[in-house]
């Protein structure tokens, strides 16, 4: 039995790719050790450069085409006008489906600003209560003790059973009607909140809107315009009432973004800046959202868009039927990108490493074989004394 191993381990040996040299047979030399440490050091460079390559996340780009229905789309935005006071500025939203929001207050923040453009007094806006007096009934009398309160809109009501309890309810109604307010001190509402000794305190002041929009995910617009005169004339405004004012439009956009942030996103128009140089004009963005998905290697989808813009301006001369203020015009692209997180494979990472460390140990082995036979063959010539 003893015998028949040792035949299967006499085959094996002789398998043996790597044959062993004694000791005795070495013969070490200065190149060689010089070559070696060259090559060790390569080896550990290239294996930590390898490394960093395993341990670093690349993050994979795929169009497709974009099959979502019915989703909303999210816009953030943090812009500052610092010559229109907080009272008189209006922010509004239409999309091409009809759906439109006026003056809209919900989830958007007022900061009121200095010349400086410091801030003097945060406002979360809201509809008006009213303060001073006693409100006037709908029928004309003051209203009496433990009786409901309906105020009158001016003949804005759309039934005989509307009321307006509020001045900015006053305001939608007259909205609603395609009406200009022009005189707020004749409204009873309006004269109890003090809204025109409040526009008047708030004279040379601007005005910092934040917060996010939920809209339909079609094309569409939203803008920032004066409030005071909101009416109905293609995008719900009565122009006319413009006609003899003066509208400064300088604006910075601190922020503005089409959905939530994900990693590398740039968003053009943050910080962006614009000082009008003559009144009543009209500023356009008119920008291309692109829906983007991101997947990171850990934690949830980030269902996101990018955007591209281009900008255009309407001085007073040129803008004729337009409404003076700043305007987005967005539109929807129909291609989707797709940003994935990947991770090299620890297979792949193995193997380059295999490939380091043979590629170097083999190239060395040849070169230093070169050296020492080279530098042999020399040396046998000089001792023959063929080299003169």
């Amino acid at each position: 039995m003893s015998g028949v191993m040792n035949r299967v381990f006499s085959r094996v040996r002789n398998l043996d790719a790597y044959p062993k040299i004694n000791e005795d047979f070495y013969s070490r030399t200065l190149s060689g050790g010089v070559i070696t440490l060259a090559s060790s050091i390569a080896m550990l460079l290239l294996v930590i450069s390898e490394l960093a390559m395993y341990l670093q996340t690349v993050t994979e780009t795929k169009l497709v085409v974009d099959t979502s229905r019915g989703e909303k789309l999210k816009i953030n935005f943090d812009i500052s006008f610092p010559a229109v006071s907080c009272t008189l500025l209006s922010l509004d939203a239409i999309d091409i489906s009809g759906e439109q929001h006026l003056d809209i207050k919900h989830a958007i923040i007022k900061k009121r600003l200095d010349a400086n453009g410091n801030l003097i007094q945060l406002r979360i806006d809201r509809i008006g209560v009213p303060k001073i007096g006693k409100p006037i009934q709908k029928h004309g009398g003051e209203i009496e003790h433990n009786e409901t309160y309906c105020g009158s809109c001016y003949g804005a009501e759309l039934s005989s059973t509307e009321c307006c309890n509020s001045c900015d309810a006053v305001r939608e109604a007259y909205r609603r009607r395609g009406w200009g307010l022009m005189n707020p001190d004749s409204i009873d509402q309006c004269k109890r909140e003090g809204f025109v000794q409040r526009i008047k305190a708030e004279e040379g002041e601007g005005c910092n809107l934040s917060g996010s929009l939920q809209v339909n995910k079609v094309a569409g617009n939203f803008h920032f315009v004066k409030s005071f005169h909101l009416a109905n004339i293609h995008v719900t405004h009565d122009v006319k009432a413009f006609e003899d004012d003066s509208y400064n439009i300088s604006h910075k956009i601190n922020k503005l973004s089409f959905g939530d942030h994900y990693p590398g996103i740039i968003n053009p128009l943050d910080g962006v800046e614009w000082f009008q140089h003559t009144p009543n004009g009209m500023y356009q963005y008119f920008i291309k959202v692109v829906p983007t998905v991101y997947t990171p290697l850990r934690g949830s989808v980030i269902r996101s868009n990018q955007f591209s813009v281009t900008e255009h301006y309407k001085g007073p001369e040129v803008r004729k039927n337009s409404l003076p203020g700043v305007f987005f015009f967005y539109d929807l692209s129909g291609i989707k990108v797709n940003f994935t997180e990947t991770h090299t494979s620890f297979l792949h990472f193995l193997t380059n490493i295999c490939a380091i460390v043979g590629g170097i140990f083999t190239v060395a082995g040849i070169f230093d074989s070169f050296i020492y036979h080279g530098h042999k063959a020399l040396k046998k010539k000089r001792d023959l004394g063929k080299l003169g």
